[in-house]
């Protein structure tokens, strides 16, 4: 690709054609917002933004001009654009190393906001006011700068072999650590180790920042540039929480066909860990048996791409006929706690030997023989009933499996699958995959990681390391696997446990080049056998990751696991950990966003607080799907109605969502004062969502996330429609920065409507402790001489309703348009009753409020049009 300035003249034709919403020619050289001198560096020549930057620190100005790169136009005039404002922090080691850290200067009393891994998969946010508060593993830090109106942002980036990430030092430091993993890689000079940008707006900054980082780096892609998987817009269930490695056909088979029968039947489908051939032992051919807890598998290693036992043993048409009216729908719940009773009753023996040394523990012993006997038992009844019937032409295994699930499950689309990265927890067996060049190698976690947090899959894989496929084969290793699949009807992967390639990178040109070499095959494999968008990543949130991995994949998740309850005990968890997640999905789309569709996992429909994760996810801009368990009781449809249409579509908003500005430097998890907002768009309005998420949250001391009690308490804060960054999605309507009308506002709670504008004052509210609510503003419309005002709301039974409005139009002076999706009580503002209502061409009673305005009818599924209905108002 020919550098920037040599392109733009040939491109200038094409540019003018499009509204491009950036400069049309090359702008205007200006000079650079940074300087660095003396030892601080400064920004508009004004504002320290580091005191006491050591000497052999250096700063480069952005030059995107003189860069190769495979950016759109777009991008590329954006980038250039901005470049002034931002540029490189560099630094010069006296000798060469595999791991070098150094301080970048310092900073104090400055407010700021960071994301840092808290474990080796996750990440989530901190906030601060000096150097020195920074956690370990810091992704990125943002400064606020008030004296200039202005934010900027730190981001440790990769440079050649080596990854760089943020640690706190002492008096204020911020410290830069860069990284090979690899003994046999070092350096001692850097050029580009992290790079700084400026702007007087937090999320301009962010997108102005990855937009540079893509154009400079050349080894990702922006979320723009890339098509979304075809899951995004619908409903689906995943496996994982419902039964764990219990998974078999008939759990799954029962799964979708409850969720049919309460009339939400799911697009998609994921198959989470437990359908694979893994084995620990000495007999190759043999499957690992009779796992169902999460940690249980993680020593063992992939020993085939084709299915386990339990679905290679599933007939064709077997459950085609029977409907797997055999399959008790409560037994994997009952195995799931009788496999937990036995894993605490080993656990409590654990701690009694290392407190008490080796003492008579009969009882307990003897506890544990019957709980494993009783497992076991439980086990032989399910597989003599795993698959009744007879072998018939359709065969036999995952592909018959997946036939079967689409003719009985009409509206069921796509079937994903649950790998590793590596292929299973701890890779693949070298014995029978030999065509991998596989080897076992030991599992070295990088002393950077000493301050996240204890992580039992971390400790399992350390034990046993990793069956690693060679690098130079990644690409056939990909293909073989995802060829496989896509030839017995999987049409995606859900990829987990991303970042073990950091611990295995000794004897492979260190962590980045090895990411490089997988994530280049995965790439292509996602190319030729899963259109090139269906795979979610999962266990990713590490900066190498999101300038590596993702010039293909285009959604990730952005939270830790859904947890039900607290895996360490505590019953507080239950309500705890709901809040935590929502803090880690709202502040990580703040920079993942910008390279993938944040995910924000599954949950479960019957939880303690089902409807406040719902009501995150029904304005999150994701895919929504559940993990309930088996059993009609599992199941709370009312609710799931509130997220879902009767087809398994969603109303899903057109932005991801973010924390609102005031949000930013708080913390909404344990200052027992602030509430986190977050925002998004609809085509016709925006919403914000109000969750009250205090009581839990991270401890530097303990490098733990633990419960913090007294902080679960009611919460007070404000609402207002300037909290919607209208800026940041254009084809919102009301996004216009110059928009002064009045909004209606739906507050879905109390089902109130009120008006506010820009001058208005702010609703106040409360929260009490897991509890949320959410605020939908929509334009109000006057219809030219006739004086109404008009603002539909959608379907108000649904959480995100103005995500229901599919058109709006106004014909002449007095007739309105509204085209809305779903089923349900259609509500909107009038500020005068309509002469005549029709819907879908035929007149319609409605109801209208003269004190409140509101006007409202039912609206019916109609399934000739895709649930489409026409609604038209005469004034």
């Amino acid at each position: 690709m020919a550098p920037l300035n040599d392109s733009l003249a040939s491109i200038n034709d094409v540019i003018e054609t499009k509204p491009l919403g950036v400069p049309q020619t090359k702008p205007t050289l200006q000079s650079n917002s940074f300087n660095l001198s003396q030892g601080v560096l400064r920004a508009k020549d004004s504002s320290p933004i580091l005191f006491d930057v050591p000497q052999n620190v250096t700063f480069t100005p952005f030059a995107p001009d003189s860069i190769s790169t495979d950016a759109p136009v777009p991008i590329l005039l954006r980038v250039q654009a901005n470049a002034h404002k931002g540029g490189f922090l560099g630094f010069t080691n006296e000798s060469p190393s595999d791991l070098l850290t150094n301080s970048l200067g310092r900073f104090e009393n400055r407010e700021f906001l960071s994301v840092f891994r808290f474990k080796m998969w996750w990440s989530t946010a901190w906030i601060g006011k000096s150097g020195s508060d920074i956690q370990a593993e810091t992704q990125w830090v943002m400064l606020k700068i008030p004296e200039i109106d202005s934010y900027v942002a730190i981001i440790p980036i990769i440079e050649g072999p080596f990854r760089a990430v943020l640690h706190p030092g002492e008096k204020g430091n911020v410290l830069i650590c860069a990284e090979s993993g690899s003994t046999q890689v070092k350096e001692s000079s850097f050029n580009s180790i992290a790079y700084v940008h400026i702007c007087d707006n937090p999320y301009n900054l962010m997108r102005e920042a990855f937009s540079a980082l893509r154009v400079h780096m050349n080894t990702f892609k922006l979320l723009e540039e890339k098509k979304l998987p075809k899951i995004v817009d619908k409903f689906g269930w995943c496996t994982w929480d419902a039964c764990y490695l219990t998974v078999d056909p008939a759990t799954i088979w029962t799964g979708v066909k409850e969720l049919e029968d309460g009339g939400v039947c799911p697009k998609f489908i994921i198959i989470d860990d437990g359908w694979q051939s893994i084995n620990f032992g000495d007999e190759l051919d043999k499957d690992a048996e009779n796992l169902v807890l999460g940690g249980e598998q993680m020593t063992a290693r992939l020993t085939s791409f084709k299915e386990c036992k339990k679905f290679r043993n599933y007939k064709g048409g077997s459950f085609i006929t029977s409907d797997a009216s055999h399959f008790d729908p409560h037994k994997p719940k009952m195995i799931i706690y009788k496999a937990t009773e036995r894993i605490q009753a080993i656990i409590l023996r654990r701690k009694l030997v290392r407190e008490c040394g080796e003492q008579d523990l009969h009882e307990l012993d003897e506890k544990i023989k019957i709980l494993s006997e009783e497992l076991n038992a439980m086990f032989d009844v399910v597989e003599n009933e795993e698959s009744l019937g007879s072998e018939d032409a359709s065969g036999t295994g995952m592909e018959a499996f997946t036939r079967d699930l689409r003719t009985r499950f009409k509206s069921l689309d796509d079937i994903y699958v649950w790998h590793a990265l590596c292929g299973a927890w701890n890779g693949v067996r070298p014995e029978t995959l030999t065509h991998l060049k596989a080897k076992v190698v030991p599992f070295d976690n990088s002393p950077s990681l000493d301050g996240t947090m204890t992580d039992l899959a971390v400790d399992k894989i350390e034990e046993a390391g990793i069956g690693l496929v060679h690098p130079s084969k990644a690409h056939e290793f990909y293909d073989s696997m995802h060829s496989y699949l896509a030839s017995v009807g999987v049409t995606g992967a859900k990829i987990d446990v991303f970042q073990t390639l950091e611990s295995v990178a000794e004897e492979h040109g260190g962590r980045v080049e090895l990411a490089k070499a997988y994530y280049n095959g995965l790439t292509e494999s996602m190319i030729k056998n899963f259109n090139g968008t269906e795979v979610i990543a999962s266990m990713q949130q590490c900066n190498e990751f999101f300038f590596l991995a993702t010039k293909q994949i285009s959604i990730g998740r952005v939270g830790d696991d859904f947890w039900w309850q607290d895996p360490n005990g505590d019953p507080q968890g239950v309500y705890w950990l709901q809040g935590v997640h929502m803090i880690h999905c709202s502040y990580n789309s703040f920079w993942m966003g910008h390279m993938i569709q944040p995910d924000w996992d599954m949950f479960q429909s019957d939880h303690v607080c089902a409807e406040y994760h719902a009501a995150s996810r029904a304005i999150c801009g994701g895919p929504v799907y559940l993990s309930d368990h088996l059993g009609k009781a599992s199941h709370n449809f009312d609710l799931i109605k509130k997220l879902v249409f009767s087809d398994g579509t969603i109303p899903r908003c057109i932005h991801y969502a973010l924390p609102t500005r005031d949000s930013l430097f708080k913390n909404p998890l344990f200052d027992s004062e602030s509430i986190l907002k977050i925002f998004n768009f609809n085509k016709f309005g925006g919403v914000i969502g109000a969750f009250n998420c205090q009581g839990a949250g991270w401890s530097p001391k303990d490098h733990v996330i633990k419960g913090y009690k007294e902080c679960y308490t009611a919460v007070s804060g404000t609402v207002h429609v300037s909290d919607i960054e209208w800026d940041q999605n254009p084809e919102a309507a009301g996004s216009q920065v110059s928009y002064t009308g009045d909004y209606l506002v739906y507050k879905q709670q109390s089902e109130e409507i009120l008006f506010m504008n820009s001058k208005s004052d702010a609703i106040k509210i409360t929260l009490e402790p897991s509890a949320f609510d959410l605020f939908s503003f929509v334009p109000v419309t006057e219809l030219g001489s006739a004086g109404v005002r008009f603002a539909p709301l959608g379907l108000i039974n649904m959480f995100n309703c103005v995500g229901t409005v599919q058109n709006m139009e106004v014909t002449g002076d007095n007739i309105v348009r509204v085209d809305l999706k779903g089923e349900g009580s259609f509500m909107s503002y009038s500020s005068v009753a309509p002469v005549m209502c029709y819907l879908n061409d035929k007149e319609a009673e409605f109801k209208w409020a003269e004190e409140t305005g509101k006007l409202s009818f039912y609206v019916p599924w109609v399934e000739q049009s895709g649930g489409i209905s026409h609604l038209s108002f005469t004034f």
